[in-house]
C-alpha cells in the first residue's frame, strides 16, 4: 500500500493531533514486545534508548566494536534548532521554510514541519544528558550560522558536535543496556530481513533478521515484532567520500530486495569544503566543517592558471566568487550551490594547488577582525598588527581549533598562516528507504530512521540538519509511531526462529556467501569498488547528462557481471573475514549504483544536489521542472536490474515552489 499516511488538518497541528490520537501500548504489554534496531548512530542509539526506557525489549545491532564508533561521531559543525536564542527572527516556521527551500522543494511538507517542531526538544534533551554545547560568556548556549539561512540557529560543541551528541545518546543507550531493557550486539551485520505472513490480515510483515557475527562468522536468527533500519547513508558507492570506510548500504538494500521501496536514490550531496584528493592511494576523503564558512572567505585568483602563492596574490586580484554571485548569502549559500560554483571556477581554469582542483578558504580577515574585537574587550592601547593577529588566532582556535589541527596534520600546512585548500566531495545521501509519516516503509513492521530514509531533506540537505533529523526520529517520533503499530501486535507471541521463513532466509544468506568464495577470481573487492566509484563520480557525480548516465548504466552492468565472475575473497566464511564483509557491501553497491543512474536519468530536471546539464538557467543555476517532476521517485525492486517506479506527488501548501535564489 503506497500511502504516506499524512494526518489531515492544518500543517502546524498535524503532529500534535497525531500524538493525541495514536494507539498506545500499556507498560505490561510493552515488556512482551520485541524491537530490532539496525545501526547505533544518532538515530539508532536514540531510538534504542527511548524504546528501552519505555519498556520494550530491544535488540540493537552494530557492525562496529562499539556504538561509539558509529559514523555520526564524525559530524563536526553543529545541530539546528528553532529556539531563536539570538532574537534574530528565527521560528519553527522559518526553520521549516529554510529546510523545504534548501531541499529545492522536493521534500514532504508534513515531515519537515514536524522536524522543525521537535528541534527545540532535542537541544533540551541533549543538555540534560550533559552534552557540552558551546556557551556565551553569560552561560547561554551559543549559536552560529550555517548555509542556506539568514539566522543563527546552529548549536555546536567546537568542531566535534557529532561526537558529543553521540556520546550523549550512547550514555542513554548504555543505561538501558545495564537495566536489561536493551541487548547490544556489537560486531554483527544484518544480512537479511525475515518476513512472515500474518494469519489475521494476510500481510507479509517484517518479523526478524539474519545477522552474521563478524568475529566468529556464525549466522544468527533474531525475531522482532518490528525492525528499525537506522544504518546511515550510501555515499561510499562513490568509493571516495567523507563517510567512514565501513559505511554501507547493505541493511537498506536488503530491505529494498525484501519489498521496501527505495526513494530518490540519485539525490546525493556533494559537500563544498573537503580536503582535495591527493592521489590514487587514498581510501577516503576528509571533511572540513561547513561551520568554517561562517568566518572563512572562499576565493580563487582572478587570473587563470595563476601559479603564485596565495600570500603573493594581492586583494584586488582575488575573486571572492560566492560573495560576488550571491551577495545576500555570500559564503553561506547551501552546499549544492557552493559545490557547483567551486567546480565551475576550477573547470574554467581558476583552480589552485598542484592539481588545480581546489579553491581557497581564507581566515585572514576573520583572524584580524576577532583580534580587533579582543583589543576592544581588553581595552588595550597601541597594539601592533602582529599582536592583533595573535589575539585573533586565539579566538579562532577556541572556535575551530580541532578542525585546524586536523587540516594541518593531513596537509602539513598551517591554516592559521595560509588559506586552506578545499574542493567538493561526496558527503551525504538524501535518498534512502521510502517512509510514510510514521517512518514506516512499504513493508509492514519495517521502519527506517535518520539518513537511511529519504525523508526531510529533499534534493539537498542544509548543513547541521542531519544530526537534527537523526535525533528527532529516534527520541521524539518513533516512540509514538512504532507504538501505534505495535498496539495491534500485543497478541502476537514471539515466533520461533525455527520457523520456515527464518530457515529460508538463512539459506539465502549462505548461498550468497558461498557464491563469493566459489568465484575464485583474480581481482580484489577494492578493485571493483574503485572502478564503480570512478563511474559514479564521472557520470553521476556533481553534474549528470543523458549520454553519460546511459553509458554508466551499461558500464555498471558489465562491471557487476565481471565482479561475480572474477572477484577473489580469501579466507573462510566461518571466521573473522573483513574481505568477505567488504564483498557483500560492494555487491550491494553495484546494484544500487545502477539504480542511482536510472533514477538520475529518469529525473530530467535539475534540483538541489541533482544537476542535469540539460536543465539549467542562463547563469548556470539548477532549473527545476515542477510540472513533470514534483514527486518522490520510489523504486520497487523487481529482480536484478529491474525496478518499477512509483510516484508520490508532493503538495506544497505553506511553501509555494519558486526558483531558488540566494542572490
Amino acid at each position: 500500500m503506497f500511502d504516506a499516511k499524512i494526518p489531515a488538518g492544518p500543517l502546524n497541528s498535524k503532529w500534535e493531533d497525531y500524538k493525541g490520537h495514536c494507539k498506545l501500548v500499556n507498560p505490561a504489554n510493552k515488556r512482551n514486545l520485541e524491537v530490532i534496531i539496525i545501526g547505533t548512530g544518532l538515530a539508532g542509539a536514540s531510538a534504542a534508548a527511548s524504546l528501552g526506557e519505555l519498556g520494550y525489549k530491544v535488540k540493537a545491532f552494530c557492525f562496529q566494536d562499539s556504538p561509539r564508533r558509529a559514523h555520526s561521531i564524525a559530524a563536526q559543525g553543529g545541530i539546528n534548532a528553532a529556539k531563536n536564542y539570538q532574537n534574530d527572527g528565527d521560528s519553527v516556521f522559518r526553520l521549516f521554510y529554510d529546510t523545504v527551500k534548501g531541499g529545492d522543494y522536493r521534500a514532504r511538507e508534513a515531515n519537515v514541519h514536524r522536524l522543525s517542531e521537535v528541534s527545540g526538544n532535542i537541544i533540551d534533551q541533549c543538555v540534560a544528558q550533559g552534552v557540552p554545547f558551546a556557551r556565551e560568556y553569560g552561560g547561554l548556549l551559543s549559536n552560529r550560522s550555517f548555509g542556506g539561512t539568514q539566522v543563527q540557529r546552529t548549536f555546536y560543541a567546537a568542531g566535534q558536535t557529532g561526537q558529543q551528541l553521540l556520546l550523549g545518546a550512547y550514555s542513554a543507550l548504555e543505561r538501558q543496556v545495564a537495566l536489561g531493557n536493551v541487548k547490544m550486539y556489537n560486531r554483527h551485520e544484518m544480512l537479511e530481513i525475515v518476513k512472515i505472513k500474518d494469519e489475521k490480515t494476510g500481510e507479509m510483515k517484517a518479523r526478524g533478521i539474519i545477522a552474521r557475527d563478524l568475529v566468529t562468522g556464525e549466522l544468527e536468527r533474531h525475531f522482532g515484532h518490528a525492525v528499525l533500519i537506522c544504518s546511515g547513508g550510501y555515499g561510499n558507492v562513490f568509493y571516495l567520500s567523507t563517510n567512514a570506510m565501513g559505511s554501507n548500504v547493505t541493511a537498506a538494500w536488503k530491505a529494498t530486495k525484501s519489498g521496501a521501496y527505495f526513494a530518490n536514490p540519485c539525490f546525493t550531496q556533494i559537500h563544498p569544503t573537503c580536503i582535495p584528493v591527493s592521489g590514487d592511494h587514498q581510501s577516503k576523503l576528509t571533511l572540513m566543517s561547513e561551520s568554517l564558512r561562517n568566518d572563512g572567505r572562499i576565493w580563487v585568483p582572478k587570473k587563470q592558471n595563476d601559479t603564485r602563492k596565495a600570500s603573493d596574490i594581492p586583494e584586488e586580484e582575488r575573486d571572492y566568487y560566492l560573495e560576488r554571485r550571491y551577495p545576500a548569502f555570500g559564503n553561506l549559500v547551501p552546499r549544492d550551490v557552493a559545490s557547483r560554483a567551486a567546480k565551475e571556477r576550477c573547470d574554467a581554469g581558476y583552480g589552485v594547488g598542484t592539481s588545480k582542483q581546489a579553491v581557497y578558504l581564507d581566515f585572514a580577515a576573520a583572524i584580524e577582525r576577532y583580534g580587533s574585537i579582543e583589543v576592544g574587550k581588553r581595552q588595550l592601547g597601541n597594539v601592533s598588527k602582529e599582536e592583533i593577529i595573535k589575539l585573533g588566532k586565539e579566538v579562532v582556535a577556541e572556535k575551530y581549533g580541532n578542525l585546524f589541527d586536523m587540516y594541518a596534520k593531513i596537509t602539513g600546512e598551517n591554516p592559521y598562516e595560509l588559506p586552506m585548500r578545499i574542493y567538493p566531495a561526496v558527503h551525504y545521501t538524501m535518498g534512502g528507504l521510502w517512509v510514510d509519516y510514521e517512518l514506516g516503509t512499504t513493508v509492514p513492521g519495517l521502519y527506517s530512521l535518520g539518513e537511511a530514509n529519504f525523508s526531510d531533506h529533499g534534493a539537498n540537505r542544509l548543513g547541521a540538519s542531519a544530526l537534527m533529523q537523526g535525533l528527532a526520529d529516534g527520541y521524539f517520533v518513533i516512540p509514538y509511531t512504532v507504538g501505534n503499530y505495535l498496539a495491534d501486535e500485543i497478541r502476537t507471541k514471539a515466533i520461533s526462529t525455527d520457523h520456515p521463513a527464518f530457515v529460508e532466509a538463512e539459506k539465502s544468506v549462505k548461498d550468497t556467501i558461498n557464491k563469493f568464495f566459489n568465484a575464485k577470481g583474480t581481482k580484489s573487492v577494492d578493485f571493483f569498488h574503485k572502478k564503480l566509484g570512478k563511474i559514479m563520480w564521472d557520470k553521476c557525480g556533481m553534474a549528470r547528462n543523458e549520454k553519460g548516465l546511459q553509458e554508466a548504466i551499461q558500464e555498471i552492468k558489465a562491471l557487476r557481471a565481471e565482479f561475480w565472475k572474477d572477484v577473489r575473497v580469501p579466507g573462510d566464511a566461518n571466521e573473522f573475514n573483513p574481505e568477505l564483509e567488504k564483498a557483500g557491501r560492494v555487491a550491494d553497491f553495484l546494484e544500487l549504483g545502477e539504480l542511482m543512474c536510472m533514477d538520475a536519468l529518469n529525473r530530467r530536471e535539475s534540483c538541489g544536489g541533482h544537476f542535469r546539464e540539460e536543465s539549467q538557467t542562463e547563469d548556470g543555476e539548477a532549473l527545476r521542472d515542477d510540472v513533470n517532476f514534483q514527486y518522490v521517485a520510489a523504486w520497487e525492486y523487481k529482480g536484478e536490474g529491474q525496478y518499477e517506479l512509483h510516484k508520490e506527488p508532493l503538495e506544497f501548501v505553506e511553501c509555494k515552489p519558486t526558483q531558488r535564489s540566494y542572490k
